[in-house]
């Protein structure tokens, strides 16, 4: 008896041995915005930070922003492909929409969130967990971890701008999803699909008049160099959203994962946070030196011309969308 006990407590001293000298996890994390200067950037420090907190060290995160690991739909691509290069990315939060997830699309509609509360109690509701899990009832080998956002998106344009009707006819910059495209085409405006890498090129030689993007990312990127008439039209919010690969999860261990859903819990509460005054703060800094900023103070004739966009990309979410809307 007392051998056997001794063999067993000596089999335990091997397998807590074992665990402590495994060799740390590293997830590579991609970020196409920079870190420094952006919302986006803060949420990624956040989860990075907690998460070695929380381990210890023994899962690490490597941020790679700035999009040197590309695009954001080349990173999705790669991820989608089974590729290996990203284990967690910041996406936008509809971006998932052209693999099949119909609801994602629902967050990219124009005027669906009418502030940021709103966008909140969306984000920390069950239905946001609904969302969040859409991936992998569609198929797809990844899933979502959280929710975030970096602020209302408004256009921006190389030159003068004054009202809706100063839209038509421009090339305007969007990411290729129908929403995006079908809202631009609304406003009289010729969607022309650019990757976001090449968008200050393009604004700087005139492949695209105008673009949009949430206050803080106009600014990081240096877009009021090349575009310095910024229109506050906010039509969508910029929701985001934290995904990690089924690869880059299942080689967790349960407390592993763990932790990463409690860094990802942290990282959204932390964009919250930051999120309004980030942007207040920008939009300052903007107006001082010397950015002309547009402001739209009825939003009436922008919610007429999107309706019929709005209507055909419900894509039969009709009782989710409601929900979204009754959450005001």
């Amino acid at each position: 008896m007392k051998k056997a006990l001794i063999l067993v407590m000596a089999l335990a001293l091997v397998l807590v041995s074992a665990a402590a000298m495994a060799d740390p996890v590293t997830l590579t994390y991609a970020e196409v915005n920079p870190v420094e200067g952006t919302i986006v950037g803060e949420m990624a420090k956040a989860f990075k930070s907690k998460v070695e907190e929380l381990s210890a060290g023994d899962v690490t995160i490597d941020i790679q922003a700035s999009g040197v690991l590309g695009s954001e739909d080349q990173i999705l691509d790669n991820l989608l492909g089974g590729g290996n290069v990203t284990d967690i990315s910041r996406i936008s939060a509809f971006a998932l929409s052209q693999y099949g997830c119909t609801k994602a699309t629902l967050l990219s509609l124009p005027y669906v969130f009418e502030n940021r509360e709103h966008f909140w109690n969306f984000a920390t509701s069950d239905l946001a967990k609904e969302f969040l899990n859409e991936p992998q009832v569609v198929g797809l080998p990844l899933r979502g971890l959280c929710y975030g956002e970096e602020g209302f998106r408004h256009f921006f344009f190389k030159d003068e701008v004054t009202d809706i009707n100063s839209l038509k006819g421009l090339k305007i910059r969007v990411s290729s999803d129908p929403v995006m495209t079908g809202m631009v085409s609304g406003l009289g405006a010729s969607a022309t699909t650019v990757p976001f890498t090449e968008l200050y090129s393009a604004l700087q030689t005139g492949v695209v008049d105008g673009a949009e993007q949430p206050t803080a990312n106009y600014k990081s990127n240096a877009f009021p160099e090349v575009a310095p008439y910024f229109m506050m039209d906010g039509h969508t919010l910029g929701a985001v959203q934290l995904i990690i690969t089924d690869n880059a999860w299942n080689k967790l261990s349960a407390e592993q994962q763990g932790w990463i859903e409690e860094a990802a819990a942290y990282a959204s509460q932390v964009c919250r946070e930051v999120s309004e005054s980030k942007e207040n703060e920008t939009l300052e800094a903007l107006k001082a030196e010397g950015i002309h900023i547009i402001e739209v103070p009825d939003k009436t004739p922008w919610v007429e011309a999107v309706k019929d966009t709005v209507a055909a990309n419900i894509n039969g979410e009709d009782e989710a969308y409601a929900a979204i809307l009754a959450m005001k």
